[in-house]
């Protein structure tokens, strides 16, 4: 607006402009000198008028302000308020140098004295490929069409942040002359096509950002002068081959994000050099050898999830060593010798013993009807495997970028919620990337799962908010079930429960649900940590007769009975026939004597020992008295 001054343009978090509203906030700055103006000069009257029809087309009532320069939004709580500054004096005026408006829910046309006559209509216009802008920032909104190959033409431009919008096609090789470029956000769009090597250019990179682009080359960017960077994420872009050893030369990395890809190898020893490194995920990939040792030292989030490490000092008994995450880390072994949740599918460790499952995500233990959902209120955290009595267990693999709050992965509703069961849906597990439940030890069968959603964080009680749009995927026993899930959509409406039923064979004793979020949707609405999957309850119930009779024996017992009793048998076989033996042994050496043997009635018994008279008895027995006896032929 000022005489000479160019305007810097900054328009962020939900302004749904396109083609015809603009929602949330417009940043539209100048680039000229920014010097401070003194308060007693006067705006020309040209820029007064500019001010007024701007404010009027967006809806805006302050613009009769007698001096704009010292206008403030008194309802802000940002930090940064919405404002109009003043400045680029030339001793007779000041000049509007920086309009900001953040969160107002503006409605209207965009105004064209705003963008130098040039109209927003759902692509960004070539045109602003001749501004020489700082800062191009349409974080959160609706647009769509391609990145034009003209934008690498502003080679004044320091941020281009596009994130968490429509757009789709190749990202051009043109951005490769961005030559002043510390800034790169295109994650949560549709691009399709490869990382262009022309990014290698960019050597003042400080973060790039990308997730979630379809059929490249699986090559990853020659960014070995990119020195600068601190953040790096490229995650689910079917990069494959080593991981660059020239990473590890990138002194000032604190966070690498380089989980779903293909990489294979070991990871580079050049990655100890990295003492900043505060977060790393290498979560689905296909790395292996050994772990390094400072992996476990550094005491921080680092996640190795789900890869083929096969070293010999894997651990024994945990998944978990401090914040780092190795659960199916070692998914190529079936050793026995190594914890059982570092094996691929989480197996079972002893004798399989449920079959049914109630978890309350991110809340108590609470009783619906009969059914007992237990408690899930562990506060979780970037790299994070709990396990919970060998019957379920959970892995959460992720950072939300640029939460500087340190928000708990577990969101809580603050509303009223008129559904069935509320109680169900007042908390919810959150993860800004992966998130896997395990259904441990159960019993093999197929089994119904319901998965209880609903939208608490993005209300609709702002027209902003609506702009909000989270996705995710779901995926049952590896299997995909829901693709770009939305819990608004599908519920008809935010605070709103629905309920997702699925079949499910378990065949090798452990569930396994998982929730990914590949990049779409919104990330910044209504605030920062806004995005990835949300789950609220999970059940799980067979679609068989389980055989719930503890006191069943198990096939070793009865094994171990039917044994023991073939044994007794044996001995008694065996004693009667040495018995027999012996009886027949004396019957034979009795057969060999010429005994006179007869048989005797009772009266010749009486009558043999006199009626057993006293004169005929011998002595006394062992039982009963003896006497002798004649016999009368």
């Amino acid at each position: 607006m000022g005489s000479g001054a160019v305007p810097k343009l900054f328009i962020s978090e939900g302004s749904n402009c396109f083609p015809l509203i603009l929602l949330l906030s417009v940043y539209i700055w100048s680039c000229f000198h920014g010097v401070e103006c003194q308060s007693h000069l006067p705006l020309p009257n040209h820029e007064v008028e500019a001010l007024r029809r701007i404010w009027l087309k967006l809806g805006q009532k302050w613009y009769s302000s007698t001096d704009p320069c010292t206008w403030v939004d008194p309802t802000s709580n940002e930090v940064v308020p919405g404002n109009v500054t003043c400045g680029s004096c030339d001793g007779s005026h000041c000049h509007v140098i920086s309009i900001i408006i953040r969160r107002q829910n503006l409605t209207g046309s965009l105004p064209d004295e705003a963008l130098t006559r040039n109209y927003l209509n759902g692509t960004i216009p070539v045109a602003w490929a001749s501004l020489p802008l700082i800062k191009l920032s349409l974080l959160g909104n609706r647009i769509s069409g391609r990145i034009p190959e003209e934008l690498g033409n502003i080679t004044s431009l320091k941020e281009l942040v596009l994130q968490d919008n429509l757009m789709g096609g190749p990202i051009p090789t043109s951005l490769g002359k961005l030559i002043n470029l510390e800034i790169l956000h295109l994650s949560g769009n549709n691009f399709r096509g490869e990382l262009p090597k022309a990014l290698g250019n960019l050597k003042n990179l400080t973060e790039l950002m990308v997730s979630s682009i379809k059929g490249g080359n699986g090559e990853f960017p020659p960014l070995e002068n990119s020195r600068q960077l601190k953040i790096m994420v490229l995650r689910n872009l079917s990069i494959s081959g080593a991981l660059p050893d020239y990473i590890g030369n990138m002194a000032n990395l604190i966070l690498l994000d380089l989980s779903f890809n293909n990489f294979a190898g070991q990871i580079p020893k050049s990655f100890g050099n990295l003492s900043n490194l505060d977060n790393m995920f290498l979560t689905n990939n296909k790395l292996t050898g050994e772990i390094p040792k400072w992996i476990f030292t550094r005491g921080q989030h680092y996640d190795l999830s789900y890869n083929n490490f096969n070293g010999s000092d894997a651990p024994k008994d945990y998944c978990q060593i401090g914040y780092v995450n190795l659960v199916s880390s070692y998914s190529s072994t079936d050793s026995n010798t190594i914890a059982s949740c570092l094996r691929r599918n989480n197996p079972c460790p002893v004798k399989p013993k449920h079959h049914n499952l109630f978890i309350n995500c991110g809340g108590a233990s609470l009783t619906i009807g009969e059914d007992e959902y237990e408690g899930d209120e562990n506060i979780g955290g970037a790299s994070d495997y709990h396990s919970f009595d060998e019957k379920w267990a959970y892995s959460s693999t992720g950072r939300f970028v640029h939460n500087v709050d340190n928000e708990p992965f577990i969101a809580t509703n603050l509303s009223v919620l008129n559904m069935l069961n509320p109680e169900l849906y007042m908390t919810a597990r959150l993860s800004p990337a992966s998130l896997k439940y395990y259904g441990l030890c159960l019993h093999n069968g197929n089994y119904t799962v319901k998965l209880h959603f609903a939208e608490i964080m993005i209300t609709a009680d702002e027209a902003y908010y609506n702009v909000g749009r989270r996705f995710f995927d779901v995926s049952i026993q590896g299997e995909e079930v829901l693709s770009d899930f939305n819990i608004a959509k599908e519920a008809n409406g935010t605070g709103k429960a629905i309920v997702k039923t699925f079949d499910a064979q378990v065949s090798e004793n452990t569930l396994e649900i998982h929730f990914q979020w590949t990049g779409q949707g919104t990330s910044f609405i209504p605030h920062k940590s806004v995005y990835g999957p949300l789950i609220s309850a999970i059940s799980v119930t067979p679609n068989f007769k389980p055989d719930t009779d503890e006191s069943k024996l198990s096939t070793g017992a009865i094994l171990g009975i039917v044994a023991a009793g073939c044994v007794v048998i044996a001995l008694i076989s065996t004693f009667i026939w040495f018995h027999q033996r012996r009886k027949d042994t004396e019957n034979k050496d009795l057969g060999g004597l010429k005994l006179p043997i007869g048989y005797f009635t009772m009266s010749q018994i009486r009558a043999a020992p006199g009626k057993f008279n006293l004169e005929n008895k011998l002595g006394d027995g062992g039982f009963e008295p003896l006497y002798k006896g004649a016999s009368k032929r």
